[in-house]
Formats: C-alpha cells, sequence, structure tokens
C-alpha cells in the first residue's frame, strides 16, 4: 500500500475496543483519562486527514480511519453515581483502538 493509499476500515458499528495506552510525544487528540478504557464502536465517521500530523505541518496523509466510540460512564468514571444509561461518545483514529475486528 503506498503513502497514500487507505485500505478498508478495520472496525464496524457494535465492534468492542480498548484504547491504546500510549504516550507518543508531542500533540495527540486522545485524552489520557480515556486510555485503556473499553467502548462499543458507535459508528464509522469516514477517513480524514490526520491532525496529529497536521499539527507538526506534515501532510497528514495517507487518511485515516476515524471512529466514534461509547463508553460507559462508570467504564471512564469509576466513582461515577449517575445513571447507569449514560455513556460518553469520543472520537478516535484507528491507530488509537485496539481489538478484534469483527
Amino acid at each position: 500500500m503506498s503513502e497514500t493509499e487507505l485500505g478498508e476500515p478495520l472496525y464496524k458499528t457494535g465492534d468492542s475496543v480498548r484504547i491504546a495506552v500510549a504516550y507518543p510525544p508531542g500533540h495527540r487528540r486522545t485524552p489520557d483519562y480515556i486510555k485503556g478504557k473499553t467502548g462499543i464502536v458507535e459508528r464509522y465517521c469516514g477517513a480524514f486527514i490526520n491532525p496529529e500530523e497536521r499539527a507538526y505541518g506534515f501532510a497528514g496523509l495517507p487518511k485515516k480511519h476515524l471512529y466514534r466510540v461509547r463508553f460507559e460512564q462508570s467504564e471512564v468514571w469509576h466513582d461515577y453515581e449517575g445513571a447507569a444509561k449514560d455513556t460518553l461518545d469520543l472520537e478516535f483514529y484507528e491507530h488509537w483502538l485496539e481489538g478484534e475486528p469483527s
């Protein structure tokens, strides 16, 4: 695959994924509090230029697959006392997701 080609998305709606526990240097869109947490792919959002690369003046290519992942609030915040149905949706590029694609 060339630098500008994009393969098919690895994950689909309903897949369980874990957010990678990684601390690469520089600007990253993934907040520390969500690293290592498990959620469900709520939707595939499309392929976009990688903003983590664009922040440093690079082209941001190849484009990356972007997903919206839904987390139970109790998975994110261990002392959460709100309603059990409360969720948090965040968007992640595919390179931050771990799990077996279905």
